[in-house]
């Protein structure tokens, strides 16, 4: 019997022979704390008699979610993590690098790597072939203090793509589609691996949009392939030497194949306040915005911001709606300004944030008020996500945000590119 993906991984990391429904304990590779649940974490590691971390040089911590800080509490705790840092020898990542997952995937995650992540949204990595995930405070900590961990190998759902997106569609209305199709818990504790003569035709910053969002629909993980488009980002990074090729087995059983053609996806939107709560944005057209927010891990990349530039270049916001937009890392934001897509961004009335989650978790640079609407291109838009349960959060791609700043309201980029 042929391997999945997430077999042929937790096999290789287990050094056994991991079929799904195995419990293994496997070799980790990468382990990162961030600045909201990262204290937790640590405390965890003390409380639980580790002295030590097992690796170093692959132990990170990002300071990200909140940064620059906006009060004393979440100030108090960079300093934390910053101690734990020098006491450990693990790296960190300051105020203004970007968000962790845009930054593993920069400089960290190679094809056929466990990486653990105190952030559910650790699976962004799972673009490059990665076997990432989320886990809680003592995993992590676990994690950190010897290298290992325990995994229950998932089945695999086969997500067969075929087809190239139309004009204006791009890997958020796909992935906003799937969900919709799947439900927000129909993937649970499964792997969503992405297959298909599709898939030579998504680029990496598309691939990594995609997984990014597996775990919106529960999945534990979302992988792709290492290949040749895996090889060029890898090599752009200067990181050519840790590619090596990765593909499930012809034979491989999965639990559930879905065929999807790229060509028949609209731009669709997500509703308030559950992301499965998916429409065409042809059937929600008209909604005020009084906020867009162009960022975050899951379209914070180059070719996010050059897709919205592109569409708000010799145009304006409306005047009735803020526009933000936040680059996912700093290589991000410098690449952007060479370009002039930040010029452009800026002309069009938007303002321009550190690289780092900003307005996404809904702690400080862009809280939304009472009764107003934003749409955003992040991942989650449950009841207070951006700070405040009175709103309302749609989510959409970075195109459909573009176009809907310039109307003041929910509008398809089709009619404005």
């Amino acid at each position: 019997m042929g391997k999945t993906l997430a077999e042929k991984i937790l096999s290789d990391k287990s050094h056994g022979d991991a079929k799904a429904g195995d419990i293994v304990i496997a070799d980790v590779d990468l382990v990162f704390l961030q600045d909201t649940t990262g204290p937790l974490a640590i405390k965890q590691f003390k409380e639980s008699g580790f002295e030590s971390i097992a690796k170093p040089q692959r132990a990170i911590i990002f300071l990200d979610h909140a940064a620059p800080s906006p009060h004393r509490q979440l100030s108090n705790d960079h300093a934390f993590l910053r101690s734990f840092a020098k006491e450990t020898g693990c790296f960190l990542y300051e105020v203004g690098s970007g968000v962790c997952h845009q930054l593993v995937a920069e400089n960290f995650a190679s094809p056929g790597d466990i990486i653990v992540g105190s952030d559910s949204h650790a699976v962004t990595a799972g673009a490059l072939g990665a076997f990432a995930t989320g886990m809680g405070s003592s995993d992590t900590a676990v994690a950190l203090a010897l290298g290992k961990t325990w995994l229950r190998v998932p089945e695999s759902f086969l997500i067969a793509l075929d087809g190239t997106f139309p004009k204006g569609v791009d890997a958020k209305d796909f992935i906003l589609y799937l969900i919709g199709q799947i439900r927000a818990d129909g993937a649970t504790y499964k792997a969503l691996e992405f297959g298909g003569q599709g898939l030579a035709r998504l680029n990496m910053s598309q691939r990594l949009t995609i997984a990014n969002m597996a775990v919106e629909a529960g999945a534990k993980v979302g992988l792709f392939p290492s290949d040749n488009v895996t090889f060029r980002f890898l090599a752009a990074q200067s990181r050519g030497d840790s590619y090596r090729p990765l593909h499930p087995d012809d034979h491989a059983e999965y639990e559930q194949t879905m065929h999807l053609n790229l060509a028949q996806i609209e731009p669709m939107v997500s509703l308030p306040h559950s992301v499965d709560n998916v429409l065409p944005v042809s059937k929600a057209k008209g909604v005020k915005i009084q906020q867009v927010f162009i960022g975050t891990c899951t379209n914070g990349r180059l070719e996010d911001l050059a897709i919205a530039a592109g569409i708000l270049q010799g145009r304006k916001r409306h005047p009735d709606t803020r526009l933000l937009i936040a680059p996912a890392s700093r290589q991000v934001l410098a690449q952007a300004i060479e370009r002039g897509y930040i010029s452009s961004l800026i002309e069009s009335g938007g303002v321009v944030l550190p690289p780092g989650c900003a307005a996404c978790l809904g702690l400080h640079q862009g809280v939304l008020g009472d009764g107003e609407a934003c749409l955003s291109t992040a991942n989650r838009n449950f009841r207070g996500r951006m700070g405040n349960p009175e709103a309302m959060i749609y989510l959409a791609s970075p195109a459909t945000a573009a176009a809907s700043a310039i109307a003041g309201e929910i509008t398809d980029p089709r009619e404005v590119m």
